[in-house]
């Protein structure tokens, strides 16, 4: 099977603080891979190395056999293959959801208008969304804005989907929503890497998860080994007080 993502050897620090410590990391096709972890442990920070938002200060990145930690590489290029959907949507909102789509497709001459907009109204409708095409983002739930920022990245056709806990800023009532695109997603072979504090949703969803803290990883495996019934003591005690929550 490809091998989608692989990371070795990461290492992030920001000024005193070491953000990533050694981290490797492999994704293969249609893997779904959920980093779960304290806040502060590094897992944000990895996957914005991986698409390069933020540059290791050590390591290799390798995405669809591309070294996007290379020194030749064209990380816009690059970048195209790799879907990313933040905590806070970041939609324009001066346009609307339609709009919001269309753009990078557009902008980067992937497309042509006509194109663009039948690939917009499309992917919608993939997300439950297509009688909002003309609404602006300020006319939008919160889940549906995650709705729009997923079928944004969709519109790339992106070969590798990071999610940097695309749930953590929606009511409760608009969690489930988000999960539901996502898991289709998953169901569709799409490969990703996920942050998320949602525990049964990793556990339904994942076919590995990861546990960080302090910028390494200190277990991974099998969803029903990791979260049920965990080897080392710091995820046990990590897991009795989310799952208490």
């Amino acid at each position: 099977m490809e091998t989608k993502v692989r990371v070795r050897d990461l290492y992030k620090s920001f000024h005193q603080l070491e953000a990533l410590k050694g981290v490797d990391l492999d994704a293969n096709e249609g893997d779904v891979i959920c980093i779960i972890g304290p806040s502060g442990s590094g897992k944000s920070t990895l996957l914005r190395c991986i698409n390069m938002l933020e540059k290791p200060d050590s390591g290799t990145v390798i995405v669809n056999s591309v070294e996007l930690t290379g020194k030749k590489v064209n990380i816009n290029r690059a970048r195209r293959n790799i879907g990313m959907v933040f905590q806070q949507f970041n939609l324009f909102p001066h346009m609307t959801t339609k709009q919001n789509i269309m753009f990078a497709p557009v902008d980067l001459k992937l497309m042509k208008k006509s194109e663009a907009e039948e690939k917009a109204l499309s992917l919608l409708k993939r997300v439950g969304l297509k009688d909002r095409a003309n609404a602006y983002p300020w006319q939008l739930s919160g889940g549906q804005k995650q709705r729009v920022a997923i079928a944004r990245s969709l519109a790339m056709h992106p070969d590798v989907m990071l999610f940097d806990e695309p749930t953590s800023a929606l009511d409760p009532e608009m969690i489930g929503e988000v999960l539901q695109v996502i898991k289709e997603l998953a169901d569709g072979g799409m490969t990703m890497l996920i942050v998320t504090h949602e525990m049964n949703f990793a556990r339904d969803i994942a076919d590995t998860v990861i546990f960080m803290e302090g910028g390494i990883i200190i277990e991974q495996g099998d969803p029903a080994v990791v979260l049920q019934n965990p080897r080392e003591e710091r995820t046990r005690r990590f897991l009795n007080l989310v799952l208490q929550a």
